[in-house]
């Protein structure tokens, strides 16, 4: 009854936020409850919930506090220089911004921590997509592909657990997936590519003003227009509708150019700063601080060397940067205030889903539901499937690592399959290998804290996220699998 409900759970909650039936919040709290009590439960569900959310306040403070401290430094304008940096780099070419964006999200995912990645990366490409019209969903799932994918190093975390409940070197496990890592990245960079080049067709279509620049950009001249220059072409021309002569246009540009292009990048990037007007990186804004930028910065920087230094908890690093450029940028206790006020809505949205997965976890964990489904799928494995038993963990890590913590995963499920697959010869250094090639799908869990952290700094919901990363994530996890299967880091018994 227990891995029913559990799975029934799960499953629900899942259709009701994909489906947008109810919030993320609604869902973690109502859902659980229902099924918490159909459980058994009872008036215990309470302590169940409570006991969950005691180790949930840290990150619920955590994240309220880089949400107010990256806002802030959004509206002063610390990353406006960087916006037109990025867009004179890149283009404001969609597939060559979403490409950078993986890019950038794996590089800073070498810290092994998925918080500072979501907030550096998002901090630097957010300003570029809001400046280009571009999805902000689009970043947060390229995001999530490369920080899930990257997860598998050594100091992240998933590998040292693994290590440790199969009394294993990290190493042992580690270097013999180094083939799979940069498998797996190789196609989070192809789907990275694959959502630009949507994201490019689709602003071609809606908004031509904006669209961006190709690198054969640089060999297209005014003098290659017949009848004309650049300048003779009228709105309606640019839509594709004609050319000057009579050229039959294709994307706005005459037949047969190579180049599908608008306006050049620098020509956007100084131009065009009225299409940004009356949102956050409006050029005019009044909460822009110029003279600020170099205090800003040195303190932004201060704050990344805490996080990886991880000499203070990060909770109170986040408090203190808060408040001093609070201070220093609005000495007014009236603008301290209001922009307290400004990133309300973000609070309360990452910190109420932050409390409410607490109902989801407590349930589970409280309720037996999670030790339930974990023996329950051990002993659904028919014994002639045993010389698979590394496949099937890997298999399994994908949705087991969604629906569990890591912890709960490793230290509880893997011991178990690892001593079931002894007995086909499968060691457990295969065993641990293949465990951790779900850490693609796990890390877009609302269990994360740092995906909640990445949609609610982004302004995207969970559910639109999830319906574009998933499937891109568990093709990831099953690449993974097969070429350590290959490689023979992953055996057969």
């Amino acid at each position: 009854m227990l891995v029913l409900l559990g799975f029934a759970m799960i499953a629900v909650f899942m259709v009701l936020i994909m489906t947008k039936k109810l919030t993320p919040v609604l869902a973690l709290i109502i859902v659980p409850t229902v099924f918490g009590l159909f459980a058994g439960a009872g008036l215990g569900i309470g302590d169940m919930v409570l006991d969950s959310m005691k180790s949930m306040t840290s990150t619920a403070a955590l994240l309220m506090f880089a949400i107010i401290y990256f806002g802030l430094m959004i509206d002063v304008g610390l990353f406006d220089p960087l916006v037109k940096f990025i867009l004179r780099k890149l283009g404001n070419d969609p597939a060559k911004v979403v490409l950078g964006s993986a890019i950038l999200a794996a590089a800073v995912s070498l810290d092994g921590d998925g918080s500072t990645t979501f907030i550096l990366t998002t901090a630097a490409m957010l300003p570029v997509y809001l400046r280009l019209k571009m999805s902000p969903v689009v970043l947060t799932c390229v995001a999530g592909l490369a920080n899930g994918t990257m997860n598998i190093l050594p100091w992240g975390g998933p590998t040292a657990r693994a290590a440790t409940a199969l009394h294993l070197d990290v190493n042992d496990v580690f270097v013999p997936m180094i083939p799979s890592l940069i498998a797996g990245l190789v196609v989070v960079f192809a789907f990275s590519w694959l959502l630009g080049l949507q994201e490019r067709n689709r602003l071609r279509a809606t908004e031509p003003e904006i669209w961006g620049v190709p690198s054969t950009a640089e060999q297209f001249t005014a003098e290659k227009f017949d009848g004309g220059t650049a300048a003779a072409f009228s709105s309606t021309d640019r839509t594709g509708s004609g050319t000057p002569g009579g050229t039959p246009a294709v994307g706005g540009f005459p037949a047969g150019s190579s180049v599908a292009v608008l306006e050049r990048t620098e020509t956007l990037v100084d131009d065009h700063d009225s299409a940004m007007a009356d949102t956050a990186l409006d050029p005019n804004r009044s909460t822009l601080r110029p003279k600020l930028i170099w205090f800003n910065l040195g303190l932004t920087i201060a704050v990344m060397v805490m996080l990886v230094a991880d000499l203070v908890p990060l909770p109170f690093v986040f408090m203190v940067g808060s408040a001093i450029a609070l201070v220093v940028n609005f000495p007014n206790v009236k603008e301290q205030g209001a922009q307290l006020t400004a990133h309300a809505s973000s609070i309360v949205a990452v910190v109420s889903m932050v409390m409410a997965a607490a109902v989801l976890t407590g349930v589970l964990t409280g309720t037996g539901m999670v030790e339930a489904m974990s023996a329950w799928l051990v002993q659904i494995i028919p014994s002639s499937m045993g010389p698979f038993m590394a496949a099937i963990t890997g298999v399994l890590s994908i949705p087991m690592t969604f629906f569990m913590s890591n912890d709960a995963f490793y230290f509880g499920v893997l011991p178990v399959l690892s001593e079931t697959a002894g007995h086909y010869g499968i060691s457990a250094a295969e065993m641990a290998r293949a465990s951790i090639t779900g850490q693609p799908f796990h890390l877009q869990s609302p269990l994360v804290p740092a995906i909640l952290l990445l949609v609610s700094l982004a302004k995207v919901d969970l559910g639109d996220h999830h319906k574009k990363v998933l499937w891109r994530t568990a093709v990831i996890s099953l690449v993974m699998l097969g070429v350590g299967m290959l490689t023979g880091a992953i055996g057969i018994g």
